[in-house]
């Protein structure tokens, strides 16, 4: 079932004036697309998108207004005629046309009203809807902030991602959620992280049961969301495995259809997850800014073992 936001939480939310109080407010919204209605009021509706809110500022009130009464009138009708219309949402504390009120009052369209301009209210929407409308899914894992790189540390339970994510906080990073991760697609290849509510601030250590990491470590120790840019899969050493000992091999992980970078670590007794979770969040960065270590190691010995390659 695709995820929808009603009217009346619109209106709750953004704190909207509702114009029109018989208004139908159980009207949902299930697109995150806005929409301005400049062609329909000159008459076009023929792609006209209904099923998303639709926003009218100076520009479009301007035009309508300058429309003869019984153009209005017409131009309202068939504007407020859609059963899927959300909401018509007036900017700058504009006052209604009478003839759009009384098709608004027909249809039982609500009308809402801001004193935000129109590009400030675009932009606010816009970014609340693809919030609330985003792709989510669940996640058994630990999501830290290392050095601004949000990472995703999975593996098996027992496997110590919890205890992993504890060191990090001690020297200095930031804890997002623990056991459970909400991951959210807020954009076309950008994944946000969260806690649930009832898990939020906590960690689970066995031996030592849940902590509150904000109550022990401060409120500088925790974040409530974060991009996700890198996954971590903690398994368990096999002698008989060959590892990637250069990283020249990059594999990915899908996750809500965005391909996540993915790091596999073998964990046996002296190794130091902490730090090498640290100096993976470096190296991601250096990475997005366009430097690759293996690749550059592997460009000098290809070139060592081709001394024509000097001379191109």
């Amino acid at each position: 079932m695709p995820k929808t936001i009603s009217t009346a939480e619109l209106r709750r939310d953004f704190e909207l004036e509702l114009i029109n109080e018989t208004a139908d407010m159980s009207r949902l919204t299930a697109v995150s697309d806005i929409n301005r209605p400049g062609l329909a009021l000159a008459g076009f509706f023929t792609y006209h998108p209904a099923e998303r809110v639709q926003v009218m500022g100076r520009t479009e009130m301007t035009f309508f207004e300058g429309m003869g009464e019984a153009q209005q009138r017409e131009r309202a009708e068939q504007l407020c005629s859609y059963e899927q219309t959300p909401c018509l949402i007036l900017a700058r504390g504009m006052e209604v046309s009478p003839s759009l009120l009384d098709a608004a009052v027909k249809y039982r369209v609500p009308i809402l009203r801001t004193e935000l301009s129109t590009t400030k209210l675009t932009g606010r929407l816009q970014s609340y809807l693809d919030k609330k409308l985003a792709k989510e899914t669940l996640l058994h894992g630990v999501l830290v902030d290392v050095y601004g790189i949000g990472i995703l540390i999975t593996g098996a339970s027992g496997i110590g991602k919890s205890e992993t994510a504890l060191e990090l906080v001690k020297r200095g990073h930031r804890l997002v959620a623990d056991d459970a991760v909400e991951i959210r697609n807020i954009a076309d290849t950008q994944l946000e992280g969260t806690s649930p509510e009832m898990l939020r601030h906590l960690i689970e250590i066995r031996g030592l049961g849940v902590l509150n990491v904000m109550t022990l470590f401060g409120a500088g120790a925790i974040r409530t969301h974060k991009d996700l840019e890198l996954v971590i899969k903690l398994t368990m050493w096999e002698d008989n495995v060959a590892y990637d000992r250069l990283g020249l091999d990059e594999e990915t992980i899908k996750i809500l259809d965005v391909d996540v970078p993915l790091l596999t670590l073998p964990v046996r007794p002296g190794r130091n997850l902490a730090v090498i979770l640290e100096v993976a969040a470096m190296n991601q960065r250096l990475k997005r800014m366009g430097y690759n270590a293996a690749r550059d190691l592997s460009e000098k010995m290809l070139k060592t073992m081709n001394p024509e390659s000097f001379l191109d």
